[in-house]
């Protein structure tokens, strides 16, 4: 064989491929596989009829733009799957009890439903805050951006200690439990802890048993002074990890959280009050042509409530990014919590929920 001899590469044998990049934004997707983590929790995977490539930092979440029963309702899903594999990304939801929207997913959403979802946004993510030192905590569903997270460095060989802690009700809640000990048995900087709250009859379990706490964190990481913490879970259990870290000393700088609020209730649109009419700003909602008055401090989301018109919104506190519009004249001041890119806020988009007209304004809408 002789090795001095140099193959070349007939480009021509290269078929370009037209594949469209995420931004954030509304995007109509379709469901191409569902998996069943666990008695009440399914996983949804979605991809675009087009290629795409789904770009999101780990931990970001999307809104759900979904029709039921007539009814346009979005929820805000964390990503779970990891950007690593970008053709697709998947929400996993836990049916709720008497929850509207999580029961219509579970019974609804099968293979080649389409829907249209929001984002991806939010600041709660492993990008903005590396570390080559992390501890994931989360209860319940609260689970699925941290798994986003670890998934990431997995596949990316990040060089990182992970210690990931989860709590769960029993044996039988554990979401991603198979693959989380698989990740654990593959990589030596995967450290892995599963609690119960308790046992059920006939259950078996050998793991951590109860709730976490000082002693058992110490017991599972040692050095989570030194770690950047990333959380989620129900509000009670954030509320219990937050004082067991500050009771012991924790820089709470390098310690990160993810939640949804209930959206506020949108403020009733007759005054308790009039307004002097010189004091009264005009905000106009150009496409639809109409003019609408407001006391200084109202959002252009409750000036659209007065015009009769319906400005999607999800989080209601400029996290989500459903509720964006393009201002098209005039100045608002805009208090969001990263549901928004600076690129879109050049371009003149704002957060109906969260922006306060300065003045007169127009917006295109």
């Amino acid at each position: 064989m002789d090795n001095t001899s140099v193959s070349t590469v007939n480009t021509d044998s290269f078929i370009p491929v037209n594949t469209q990049t995420w931004t954030n934004g509304r995007h109509v997707v379709r469901c191409v596989k569902m998996i069943q983590e666990t008695w009440n929790v399914k996983t949804f995977c979605f991809m675009a009829d087009q290629p795409t490539m789904f770009f999101f930092k780990p931990g970001q979440f999307v809104t759900l733009e979904l029709n039921i029963r007539g009814e346009i309702l979005y929820r805000s899903y964390t990503i779970s799957s990891s950007p690593s594999v970008p053709y697709s990304f998947s929400i996993t939801v836990k049916r709720v009890a008497g929850g509207v929207v999580s029961n219509w997913i579970h019974d609804h959403i099968e293979e080649g439903a389409e829907l249209a979802v929001h984002g991806p946004a939010g600041q709660f993510n492993s990008i903005d805050f590396a570390s080559d030192k992390v501890l994931f905590l989360s209860g319940g569903v609260g689970i699925t951006p941290v798994m986003s997270m670890a998934r990431w460095n997995y596949d990316t060989n990040a060089d990182a200690d992970m210690v990931f802690v989860h709590s769960a009700r029993t044996p039988q809640d554990l979401i991603y439990q198979h693959e989380l000990e698989w990740m654990s048995s593959r990589i030596t900087n995967f450290h892995l802890y599963l609690i119960c709250e308790q046992i059920e009859s006939g259950q078996v379990w050998s793991g951590f048993r109860g709730y976490l706490d000082a002693i058992k964190l110490k017991m599972m990481a040692p050095d989570f002074l030194e770690r950047e913490i990333f959380c989620c879970g129900p509000a009670i259990y954030m509320n219990v990890v937050r004082k067991l870290l500050q009771d012991n000393g924790f820089d709470m700088s390098h310690y990160h959280e993810e939640s949804f609020g209930a959206s506020p209730e949108v403020a009733d649109p007759e005054l308790p009050e009039p307004v002097p009419v010189g004091d009264q700003i005009q905000v106009v909602f150009a496409n639809a042509d109409k003019t609408v008055d407001i006391a200084p401090g109202e959002t252009i989301h409750a000036a659209a409530v007065k015009a009769g018109l319906t400005i999607p919104k999800a989080c209601g506190m400029g996290l989500c990014g459903t509720c964006k519009v393009k201002r098209l004249d005039g100045e608002v001041e805009m208090s969001h919590n990263g549901g928004i890119t600076d690129e879109d806020v050049e371009e003149g988009y704002i957060l109906s929920c969260c922006s306060v007209p300065k003045g007169n304004v127009t917006i295109e809408f």
